[in-house]
């Protein structure tokens, strides 16, 4: 893709891999280009595949999606959201933003999901969706845990 759209050497692309790779993958980066030594960008592209597009990481990528419900209280809509729309994306490429967008709210619970849909009309863009939900967390109690006051017994 970088060389085809934006005329980059493969070179310049394989020695910026290290930057892009971050945790695990990074290691595993590591690990291989000691045992291997420098290569093409054709040579890291088809070791990338071979490494994570198979059925097991794709099935640790859908339960990672399946189980991130959120949780203003855990995480930020600045980075829950992005990370989010790379894992459905990356599962299902074809799919359009609209349905991403919408699979991604369904994952806001209760009234979250209402007043972030209120807030942005269709077609709408993830920096839109992400503003909103920063925009209603911090300004209402809108997607927050209630607890209630204990009962005195007296």
């Amino acid at each position: 893709m970088f060389k085809k759209y934006f005329n980059i050497p493969d070179e310049y692309i394989s020695a910026r891999l290290h930057s892009l790779f971050t945790k695990t993958a990074k290691t595993w980066y590591y690990k291989i280009r000691q045992d291997h030594g420098k290569h093409s960008w054709p040579w890291w592209k088809e070791q990338i595949i071979f490494k994570w597009e198979n059925y097991s990481c794709r099935l640790r990528m859908e339960n990672s999606f399946e189980e991130a419900i959120f949780n203003i209280e855990r995480s930020r809509p600045m980075s829950w959201f992005p990370k989010q729309k790379d894992r459905l994306t990356a599962l299902h490429p074809d799919m359009s933003g609209t349905m991403v967008h919408k699979k991604i709210l369904r994952k806001c619970v209760g009234d979250l999901e209402n007043a972030i849909r209120r807030r942005c009309i269709e077609p709408c863009y993830a920096e839109y969706y992400i503003n909103a939900m920063e925009d209603i967390t911090t300004r209402t109690k809108i997607g927050r845990n209630w607890n209630k006051p204990p009962i005195d017994k007296n």
